[in-house]
C-alpha cells in the first residue's frame, strides 16, 4: 500500500516520487526542489494513480511552459475515429495534454482509451458528460448526477478535471447587473448557470466540494477549477465577474490544499493585451501561486480563421508574466470543429508562444535549440535546420518546393545571401553574385 495518497501528500510528508523524479530530470531541477514545488501547490503533477501509460509532466511558472489541446466530438462531427487521428497527432507533435470536450454519443469508451494508451495528460468537463451520461434535460439532472459523473471520470483514469466551482448565485445578480457585452462564454460555466437558473439550487459544484475533494484526493485528480467567467471580448476582459470568480478561486484553492489535492486556476479568455500581464499577477496573488492555466489570452476579436495566431500572441505574452499551461486555439475557434490540419496549426502556434516565452523567462536550457539553429543556418546544415524546427516537415517541404540553383543559398536571395556571403569574406575568398 502506498504511503501517500497524492503527489501533494507525498510532497508534504518529505516523499520523493517516482513522478517527482522524472519532472525534475526534464526540468533540470533537484528532486528536492520539485518536491518542495509540489508541497507548496506551485507544481503540479497530474496523475491520476490508474493512468499507469503517463508520462508524467509538472505545471508551475518557474518550468517548461506546457500546451494542452482540446479534441471530442459533438452532434455534427462525431466521428471517435477522426478524433484518435487528432490524438496520434496532438502526442506526436508535442502536446503535453488531451482534453476530451466530446459533447456526443457514447463518450465512455473513448475516454478510457485515451487513459489506458495515451501518454500525455488527459483532462475532461465533467458538466459536459453529465447530460450526455444521463440522456436527460438540464433541468432534471440533480446534484448527486453531477458528483457522480465526476467520481466515474476519476474511475476512468482521468488527471484532471475543469470544475466550474467559482460561479455562484451571487454571479446571476452580477452578470444582470453589470450587463456584459458577451455574457458568459464557458460552454460549462453556461451549463451551471443555466441550471442554477432552472432549478434555483446553488452551484452544487460549489456547495459540494468537500465531497468532490475527497473523491480528487482518493484517486488523485488535478482540479482545473474553471472560470466560467472568463472574457469572451475585449470589452469584458478585467471586467467585476471575472476577478470576482477569481477571488472565489483563491478561496477554493486553499480549500482544496488542505486536503492535499492539487490545484490549477484557468484564466482568460479574450483580453487587451494591456491588461495580460497584470492578470498573471493578480492571479498569483490571490491563488497564492498556484499553476495558471490560460485559453490564449486572445488579444483582439476581429481574427476569425486565424485565431492561432491571436492566441499565441496573447499565450507568449502570458506565459512570460507566469502563466504555466497554455490551452491551444486552432483556426477554427468560434467557427467549427477542428479537423486534423487546424489541430496541427493550433499545436504549432502555441509551441511557439511557450517556447518564447521559456526563453524570456530563463528556463534552464530553452535557448540552446535556438542556438543550434543558429549554427546550422551559418553553416547551411539544411538537416540539422530540420532537426532543430518545431516543424521540420513543413521547413523541408517549402524549401524542396522551390529549390535554389545552389545549396548553399535560398531561392528568396540566391547568391545574394547575406551568410553566404559573410562566410566568405571573412575566410578571405571572392563574392561571386551574378
Amino acid at each position: 500500500m502506498r504511503e501517500y495518497t497524492t503527489q501533494m501528500d507525498a510532497a508534504r510528508k518529505g516523499i520523493i516520487t517516482p513522478e517527482m523524479k522524472k519532472v525534475a530530470a526534464k526540468e533540470y531541477r533537484t528532486e528536492e526542489e520539485i518536491r518542495s514545488l509540489v508541497a507548496e501547490g506551485k507544481v503540479v503533477i497530474c496523475k491520476n494513480r490508474l493512468h499507469e501509460c503517463l508520462e508524467p509532466e509538472g505545471i508551475g511558472s518557474m518550468l517548461r511552459t506546457k500546451i494542452n489541446v482540446n479534441l471530442g466530438v459533438s452532434r455534427d462531427c462525431k466521428d471517435y475515429d477522426v478524433e484518435l487521428q487528432k490524438v496520434m497527432a496532438a502526442v506526436e507533435l508535442g502536446a503535453d495534454a488531451i482534453m476530451d470536450l466530446s459533447s456526443h454519443g457514447d463518450t465512455i469508451p473513448f475516454r478510457r482509451k485515451l487513459t489506458s494508451e495515451c501518454p500525455v495528460m488527459i483532462g475532461t468537463v465533467p458538466v459536459y458528460d453529465s447530460v450526455i451520461h444521463y440522456q436527460r434535460d438540464l433541468a432534471t439532472l440533480t446534484a448527486d448526477d453531477f458528483i457522480d459523473v465526476i467520481r466515474l471520470h476519476a474511475q476512468d483514469g482521468v488527471d484532471f478535471v475543469t470544475l466550474h466551482c467559482g460561479i455562484t448565485r451571487k454571479t446571476i445578480e452580477q452578470i444582470k447587473k453589470h450587463k456584459r457585452k458577451l455574457n458568459i462564454v464557458s460552454r460549462g460555466g453556461s451549463l451551471v448557470f443555466a441550471w442554477m437558473s432552472m432549478t434555483g439550487e446553488e452551484n452544487p459544484f460549489y456547495s459540494r466540494f468537500d465531497e468532490i475533494l475527497d473523491i480528487c484526493r482518493e484517486y488523485d485528480v488535478t482540479i482545473s477549477l474553471g472560470d466560467a467567467c472568463r472574457p469572451g471580448c475585449l470589452a469584458d476582459g478585467s471586467d467585476v465577474c471575472q476577478i470576482e470568480e477569481l477571488v472565489r478561486l483563491g478561496e477554493l484553492t486553499k480549500r482544496a490544499w488542505e486536503k492535499d489535492v492539487q490545484v490549477m486556476v484557468e484564466g482568460p479568455g479574450h483580453m487587451p493585451m494591456d491588461q495580460i500581464a497584470a492578470n498573471m499577477k493578480i492571479q498569483q496573488t490571490i491563488c497564492m501561486g498556484a499553476p495558471f492555466y490560460v485559453l490564449g489570452p486572445i488579444v483582439t476579436d476581429i481574427a476569425p480563421g486565424y485565431d492561432h495566431i491571436t492566441s499565441a500572441i496573447g499565450g507568449a505574452i502570458a506565459a512570460m508574466s507566469g502563466a504555466s499551461f497554455l490551452c491551444y486555439v486552432t483556426p477554427a475557434e468560434h467557427l467549427a470543429l477542428p479537423n486534423v490540419d487546424d489541430v496541427k496549426q493550433g499545436i504549432i502556434a502555441s509551441k511557439i508562444a511557450a517556447h518564447a516565452a521559456d526563453i524570456a523567462k530563463g528556463i534552464p536550457h530553452a535557448r540552446e535549440i535556438d542556438d543550434r539553429m543558429a549554427e546550422a543556418r551559418k553553416a547551411f546544415d539544411w538537416e540539422e535546420q530540420w532537426r532543430c524546427s518545431l516543424d521540420p516537415e513543413t521547413a523541408r517541404a517549402i524549401r524542396d518546393s522551390r529549390a535554389p540553383e545552389h545549396d548553399d543559398t535560398c531561392s528568396m536571395c540566391g547568391k545574394f545571401c547575406a551568410v553566404r556571403s559573410m562566410n566568405k569574406a571573412l575566410n578571405g575568398e571572392h563574392i561571386d553574385i551574378l
